[in-house]
């Protein structure tokens, strides 16, 4: 069984807002993507003349999702996949890596913004062996996203849960602990988390990432190295555990 759309969602597509920097848009534009608008130009300019590293931080987090869902799909033997925080879809998404690796792989994507979800609707298909489906949803609420999930997902077997630069989004580091606990805690024992996102450990990435929360778009919070190792509590770390994404499991060469 697969999901397929052929065109973006116009309803979607209709809600869309030009005139405010958007962080899926942005982080678009920083991978060398065309779904993005001046503003979103103008905003991640800004950022990069004051932390040149973004676009390598972006491109590292595309390059960690390949390795992570690779190793999930393949020695881990994962067949199901819930990835939130999706944002645009551009090269190498979840599903056609897992996918390559195991074609019967089941992929559900969660976003709650409007052109994620118009372009997740034309362009985030299925092998025909596979499943790929999206859930307009917010990560807020995790009771919404399980239960959606749990209409292409089989919660009773495996899942690897995926947040991929997103729980920033969640002011609150307590509320983000506690959704991430409830995620995993509703899936079964042999599941999976991959997580990654920014730490406040650069200034000049601390300074770009405040002056991009008062430009109106999604505000952003970067917190401490020993407050992202706090995400896994209670959960059994994969060798070489919590370190900079560059140096999980880099590929031969990299």
């Amino acid at each position: 069984m697969s999901q397929e759309w052929s065109a973006p969602d116009t309803a979607a597509l209709a809600k869309i807002d030009s005139t405010v920097p958007h962080s899926a848009r942005i982080w678009n534009y920083w991978l060398g993507g065309k779904d993005n608008y001046p503003v979103d130009h103008e905003a991640g300019d800004a950022f990069i003349k004051m932390f040149p590293g973004i676009t390598d931080l972006a491109r590292d987090s595309r390059a960690f999702l390949g390795r992570a869902v690779r190793h999930l799909a393949g020695e881990a033997g994962i067949r199901q996949f819930l990835d939130i925080g999706t944002g645009l879809p551009t090269a190498d998404n979840t599903h056609d890596i897992a996918q390559q690796v195991a074609p019967t792989a089941r992929v559900v994507y969660v976003d709650n913004d409007p052109l994620v979800l118009a372009h997740a609707h034309a362009l985030l298909t299925s092998t025909p062996e596979g499943v790929t489906d999206y859930i307009d949803a917010d990560l807020h609420d995790p009771d919404t996203v399980l239960r959606e999930a749990a209409k292409t997902l089989d919660l009773s077997q495996p899942v690897a849960l995926t947040l991929m630069q997103v729980s920033g989004h969640i002011a609150d580091y307590d509320q983000a602990r506690a959704i991430v606990g409830t995620l995993m805690g509703a899936l079964p024992s042999g599941s999976y988390f991959a997580f990654n996102d920014s730490v406040d450990t650069n200034e000049g990435n601390a300074e770009a990432t405040r002056l991009y929360n008062e430009t109106g778009a999604a505000a952003y919070y970067l917190r401490s190295p020993q407050q992202l190792a706090g995400f896994f509590e209670g959960l059994d770390l994969l060798a070489p555990g919590v370190v900079p994404i560059t140096d999980w499991r880099p590929d031969p060469g990299t």
